[in-house]
């Protein structure tokens, strides 16, 4: 069996990343099964490495290696192309022909961008991964194919389960072995060796001389992300090869090849207030108010069972007292509180930190839904009144709606809807 550096200098990978020296190590030892094989890495890391290294050094190195990208081919034909189709099976198929499947038979089919299969795509991909048959499309015969399956992707394979755009079954008979190709932002020792084997090549390839970088230019080099990896890096050398006279490059001359260059600096936090925000702002405050009306409400209750153990005439003397110094002593704040409403209702202009006690109440269910009682009054008071001011815009604007909603302050269409269900 063939070492890492062997490979490597086999399939022109360059760095010595422990990261890449594993995931190399793990495609060599499984290279010899026919185990599948998922290959995960962001795009433009060099997944499609992992799987020629695989078939070259598997039994089946003297089959074809056929290497599909998924995300290129449209929906409505992908099926065709990996499976075959029969002649007349769908517009346009004028003979039969063989996927990508028949045609690997006995080799290795690469599955680029597995992740942007549809749906459908996947069912019969799970098909060949369990019992290596396959149906053409416009077909009823079952065909057999032996071929193995190494795919790759640059999705969160969780994410698009959990967001049921890609199967959980099909995701564990891919990825039997996974391997994972770090970002270039995670190699740094390896970027400046890439950019001089890329440099090298172009300069062998346009016939010039070779471009290098000082010492500040290989610390920018270091420094910036390549959100587009390997890919990005070596379109970049090519670049600067071609449109550069001088064969020296300096750290101005290749920051002005690095889109929106920024340094790795901590996060901005966006402070601004999105509508989101807003929304979640008031439903919290709704949800506080609820609470203080829950808590009013227990503490009602408690204070009147408390009160059933104490003097209860005691009791109301001395509340009636208190709500007199508050009121007045006028002729309707002495009259007698012979309901729970009255009561009740004394007590909403009382401090929270002291209420006063409540007089007793012999039925369970008065005792229960006692703050209740007060909402379903007021409630009733205030359609009474909306109501009565209703009516007497109307007959002042002589039954003129539009006049009435305006001098009212509320909408022609709410009128309309108050007029509708008061029935007036």
């Amino acid at each position: 069996m063939e070492n890492v550096q062997a490979i490597k200098q086999r399939f022109g990978i360059i760095g010595n990343d422990i990261k890449l020296n594993r995931a190399i190590e793990k495609a060599i030892q499984v290279a010899p099964t026919d185990i599948s094989v998922l290959v995960t890495g962001e795009s433009g890391v060099g997944k499609e490495a992992i799987p020629k290294i695989i078939h070259s050094l598997s039994h089946r190195k003297h089959g074809k290696f056929i290497a599909v990208n998924c995300g290129a081919i449209p929906e409505g034909t992908i099926d065709s192309e990996l499976f075959g189709h029969e002649k007349g099976s769908f517009t346009g198929a004028t003979q039969t022909r063989s996927g990508y499947f028949e045609e690997a038979n006995g080799g290795t089919i690469f599955l680029d961008e597995v992740g942007e299969l549809p749906l459908t795509t996947q069912v019969r991909l799970l098909r060949v991964l369990e019992n290596g048959e396959f149906i053409k499309v416009g077909s009823s015969k079952v065909q057999k194919t032996d071929v193995r399956i190494v795919a790759a992707t640059n999705v969160n394979m969780f994410e698009a389960i959990e967001k049921e755009k890609f199967r959980e079954d099909l995701y564990y008979r891919l990825s039997t072995v996974e391997i994972h190709l770090p970002p270039l932002r995670e190699r740094r020792d390896d970027i400046h060796l890439l950019f001089r084997k890329f440099a090298a090549d172009f300069a062998q390839k346009y016939k010039m001389p070779t471009i290098r970088l000082d010492d500040e230019a290989v610390v920018l080099l270091n420094k910036y992300r390549w959100s587009g990896n390997v890919r990005q890096l070596r379109n970049i050398a090519e670049q600067i090869s071609v449109l550069e006279q001088e064969r020296s490059v300096s750290a101005n001359t290749l920051r002005s090849y690095l889109p929106d260059y920024k340094p790795n600096l901590p996060a901005v936090i966006n402070h601004s207030k999105s509508d989101t925000d807003f929304s979640n702002e008031r439903e919290i405050l709704y949800k506080v108010l609820f609470d203080m009306k829950s808590d009013l409400n227990d503490l009602k209750k408690l204070t009147l069972e408390l009160m059933e153990t104490g003097d209860n005439e005691q009791v109301q003397e001395d509340n009636k007292t208190l709500i007199n110094k508050i009121y007045g002593s006028d002729s309707e704040s002495e009259d007698s509180f012979d309901s729970a409403e009255d009561i009740d209702e004394a007590l909403e202009v009382l401090p929270l930190n002291s209420p006063p006690a409540l007089p007793n109440h012999n039925s369970l269910e008065d005792k229960y839904h006692f703050a209740e009682d007060i909402e379903e009054e007021e409630t009733l008071s205030l359609q009474e009144k909306e109501l009565e001011l209703i009516k007497k815009a109307l007959e002042r604007n002589n039954g003129k709606r539009k006049a009435a909603a305006k001098e009212l302050g509320i909408s022609e269409r709410t009128l309309y809807r108050k007029i509708k269900q008061y029935d007036l």
